[in-house]
C-alpha cells in the first residue's frame, strides 16, 4: 500500500479521533460525527470482528506517520528484535523518525510538511544532509537547516506559524538558530496515545 494521498477529513472521520494531530480536524469531527459515506450514520453496522478491531489500530499509526503496509511491516520487525517490549518499542521506532521529529521540534506544521523539507533536502542532521524521511534520529542528534535563502526563509516561516506548538521534553530547538536537537529518546508515555499497539502486535503474531 502507498502512502495516502486522499482527503485526510475522511480517515479522520472514519476512526473517529483526530490521528493527524490538526486543530482543523476536531472542529471536522464536532461538525460531522459520523463515518463518511452514504450509510456513515447507519447504527445497524454489523459488529466489528476482533480482527477487524486490530486491523484498524493498525491502519491509525499507519496513517498517523504515513507509512505503506511493507514500511510498517518492517519497522514492526525491527521493534520485535529490539529488547522490551514490542509495542512499546514500535511506538517509539515510529515516534523516532527524522519527519516525525521535526514536526515534533516544531520546524514543520504537520509531518507531510516535515516529509517535504526532508525529500527536498532542507535540513540536515548532525551536519549532513539526510534525504530519507525513515531515518532513525537518536540520543545528541542536531537538526539545521541548509545554508541557503530559500532552506531558510521557509522553516523560520514554519517556526514562526507554530510558535505556540508544545515541545515534548526529549526534543529541544533554538528559534533564532534554526537548530533542534534530540535531548534523549522518547519515553512510550509521552507519546500521544492514538491506537492501541498491543492490537498491532496481536495482529503481526498471528
Amino acid at each position: 500500500m502507498s502512502r495516502f494521498r486522499g482527503p485526510k477529513g475522511k480517515i479522520v472521520r472514519r476512526f473517529g479521533v483526530n490521528i493527524y494531530g490538526n486543530p482543523k480536524f476536531d472542529r471536522l469531527l464536532a461538525r460531522r460525527q459520523n463515518p463518511p459515506g452514504m450509510h456513515g450514520g447507519n447504527k445497524g453496522r454489523r459488529k466489528i470482528s476482533e480482527y477487524g478491531k486490530q486491523l484498524i489500530e493498525k491502519q491509525k499509526l499507519k496513517y498517523t506517520y504515513g507509512l505503506g503496509e511493507r514500511q510498517f511491516r518492517i519497522t514492526f520487525k525491527r521493534a520485535l528484535r529490539h529488547k522490551g517490549i514490542t509495542g512499546d518499542n514500535l511506538m517509539i521506532m515510529l515516534e523516532s523518525r527524522l519527519d516525525n521529529t521535526v514536526f515534533r521540534m516544531g520546524m514543520a506544521p504537520t509531518r507531510d510538511a516535515a516529509r517535504q523539507l526532508i525529500l527536498h533536502g532542507h535540513l540536515k542532521v548532525n551536519n549532513r544532509r539526510v534525504n530519507i524521511a525513515s531515518f532513525q534520529v537518536t540520543q545528541n542528534d542536531t537538526v539545521t537547516v541548509k545554508e541557503s535563502t530559500r532552506s531558510r526563509g521557509l522553516v523560520q516561516r514554519y517556526v514562526d506559524e507554530n510558535i505556540s506548538a508544545e515541545i515534548p521534553e526529549w526534543v529541544s530547538i533554538d528559534r533564532d538558530n534554526l537548530k533542534a536537537t534530540v535531548d534523549r529518546p522518547p519515553l512510550r508515555e509521552e507519546i500521544p496515545t492514538i491506537a492501541n499497539e498491543q492490537l498491532v502486535v496481536e495482529l503481526y503474531s498471528k
